[in-house]
């Protein structure tokens, strides 16, 4: 099958399904903590959870996909993370919001290997750099499930109603969006014999998915805290605080549709250092006002800063030579989600021991770390 504007859009509208679904997530992290009576550190475990399922979901994602090809993949790994939704504040129990947690991160990050490796895919087949633009597609749902969610508290709905609004939503993107993907193609010859198992990545794949969880460390801290901390630290209501998640995607989406260009005209070593020193220093303006439209300017900072570290490491990630697409992403993802996953519930058990504040200056070193290590990509330059 050809690729068509059909098959990009299928797959922008996937993307931008992530973002909205798990930006909603982000809106009512208050909500669960308030909801079930939890503290940060019982948070932080809840988020570890999902983690867990998360790293499952990485270790079979590969085999998976390569057995049943992304579209299919993706349509049901996506319509039941939609789904999980409505049940975030209808647990229970801590221990049965655990389990769904679990759940949530499994199809998570099925969903994202399946997406990711769609849009590869698309990308070799036309020629044309198109990852950072899928990955801004992500941040626009992003954008959209916070101000939307932001904009339906500030109105007086029911946070049940909301999720269940949602969630039938975004089933419905997501089933319509998977019959436009590519279908799976028929293996021959050496593809048919290709191994999709799931190995911890060695060599450029270990480089990769180190610099990858660097990245997404600190980004899931503000994902999964920035509502929070303009609620708690910051003395914002939760309608107002709701806006830091909008403005960390904006800006990163903003900055992801300009991405491919970017990464025509840079270097990865350049674009890594450069994106690497503003996160740092957008987030310690966050941490160092207590300005609440200063720190929104400085959430979108950190989400220009990390908006291209992704795209250009899950795209290299699908071109090592040898390594079937769908597996060299998964792998990758593996190292990149473990931080990804287990990041906000370190800093959730740091917040308990300090301050939330306090906590949220791993953000500001992880991306100096990466700045400063952005010169191991070169090997991948030469590859």
């Amino acid at each position: 099958m050809a690729v068509t504007a059909g098959t990009r859009w299928a797959s922008r509208a996937q993307f931008f399904s992530s973002g909205f679904i798990f930006a909603t997530w982000g809106v009512h992290v208050p909500t669960v903590k308030a909801h079930y009576g939890l503290d940060e550190a019982q948070l932080g475990l809840a988020l570890l959870a999902a983690g867990a399922g998360a790293m499952f979901g990485l270790t079979s994602a590969g085999r998976w996909i390569g057995r049943h090809g992304p579209r299919r993949i993706a349509a049901i790994s996506g319509c039941v993370y939609a789904l999980l939704l409505a049940g975030l504040i209808a647990m229970p129990g801590y221990f049965a919001l655990m389990g769904l947690l679990a759940a949530f991160g499994l199809v998570t990050s099925v969903f994202d290997v399946a997406i990711n490796t769609e849009a590869a895919q698309l990308e070799m087949q036309s020629g044309t750099p198109l990852m950072s633009g899928m990955h801004g597609m992500f941040s626009l749902g992003g954008m959209a499930g916070a101000a939307s969610g932001s904009a339906v508290l500030a109105a007086g709905m029911g946070a049940q109603l909301h999720l269940l609004l949602v969630a039938a939503v975004m089933v419905l993107l997501v089933a319509a969006s998977s019959t436009r993907m590519l279908p799976k193609a028929v293996a021959t010859g050496n593809a048919a014999s290709a191994d999709h198992s799931f190995r911890l990545p060695r060599g450029p794949l270990a480089v990769l998915g180190v610099l990858a969880a660097l990245g997404l460390i600190a980004e899931g801290a503000i994902y999964d805290w920035s509502v929070l901390y303009m609620q708690q630290e910051l003395g914002s209501p939760q309608k107002q605080a709701a806006l830091a998640y909008a403005a960390f995607s904006a800006a990163m989406a903003a900055a992801r549709f300009g991405g491919d260009a970017m990464r025509a005209r840079f270097t990865p070593v350049a674009l890594l250092r450069g994106s690497g020193v503003l996160a740092a220093a957008s987030m310690t303006v966050v941490l160092l006002t207590d300005l609440p439209w200063l720190a929104l300017v400085g959430f979108a900072g950190v989400g220009i800063g990390f908006a291209n570290v992704v795209p250009i490491l899950f795209g290299a990630s699908a071109r090592i030579p040898g390594v079937e697409p769908a597996s060299g992403i998964a792998s990758v993802s593996a190292v990149a989600y473990l931080g990804f996953m287990a990041g906000p519930a370190v800093i959730g058990l740091l917040a308990r021991a300090s301050s939330l504040t306090a906590a949220l200056y791993v953000v500001v070193i992880f991306a100096a770390a990466l700045a400063a290590s952005a010169r191991l990509t070169r090997s991948e330059e030469a590859a």
